[in-house]
Parts: structure tokens; sequence; C-alpha cells
């Protein structure tokens, strides 16, 4: 059995910030909006979305925003969520690709969503080189 702490009890925080530590959970509002970098920290989008598979209860990818000028050009990519890890000394996601490698992955434009089943499927069979 779990023993409540104060802080469960009362919902005020008495341990401080970032108990979290090592990092564990993370809240989706927490995700989405973060940068994307790879390994050279290029900067290769931003998580605009998190593709939550409800029959297995899991986050399956990320959706992530890259290139184009106030909109025109824009691509989106669904990126499998085991390819990206997080950085929790800056706070940020890498994604270890280069730029060249996810301008030539199949995307989607936002306005025009995929079959999301289908498009999950390729887009694993895509990143299965990784």
């Amino acid at each position: 059995m779990t023993t409540l702490t104060k802080d469960d009890l009362t919902g005020v925080n008495n341990e401080g910030l970032n108990t979290n530590r090592p990092l564990k959970y993370l809240t989706a509002t927490s995700i989405i909006g973060d940068w994307v970098h790879n390994e050279e920290n290029e900067k290769m989008g931003v998580i605009k979305n998190i593709m939550i598979d409800i029959t297995e209860g899991g986050i399956k990818y990320y959706i992530i925003e890259f290139g184009g000028f106030l909109g025109i050009g824009t691509k989106y990519f669904a990126i499998p969520f085991k390819l990206l890890l997080v950085d929790s000394v800056n706070q940020e996601f890498i994604f270890n690709q280069t730029k060249e490698t996810l301008q030539s992955a199949p995307g989607f434009d936002i306005e025009h969503w995929p079959d999301t089943n289908m498009h999950y499927v390729r887009v694993y069979d895509y990143w299965s080189f990784v």
C-alpha cells in the first residue's frame, strides 16, 4: 500500500520545484510547442501535436512542423514516439536525423490530415531504418 504524502492530501507543493527527477512524466501541454533539435543542434521543427493510441494507452507519434514561412511551404511529419529523445538538462527533444532526411520523409498538409491509421503504418515503415 502506498502512503499518501501531505502534498497528495492537500494539493499544496511542499517538496519544492523539479521533484520529477529523474525525469519520468511530462504533461502534453508541456510538450506541445517544444522545439526539436538534432545532435548538431539544428532546429528540426516544433511539436504541434501528440497522437495517442486509445486502445493501448500510449503515445504513438508526435506531429512535427518543419519549414515554411508564415505558414507557406510548411510541412508536417509524424515522428514515432521512440525516435525523439528527451534532453532533460536543456529541456528539449532530440531527433537524431539530418534536415535532409526529414525533408524527404512522408509528410502532410495541416489542412488535409491523412487517414491517421494508414499514415501511421506508412510512417513506421519509413522510419524503420532508424
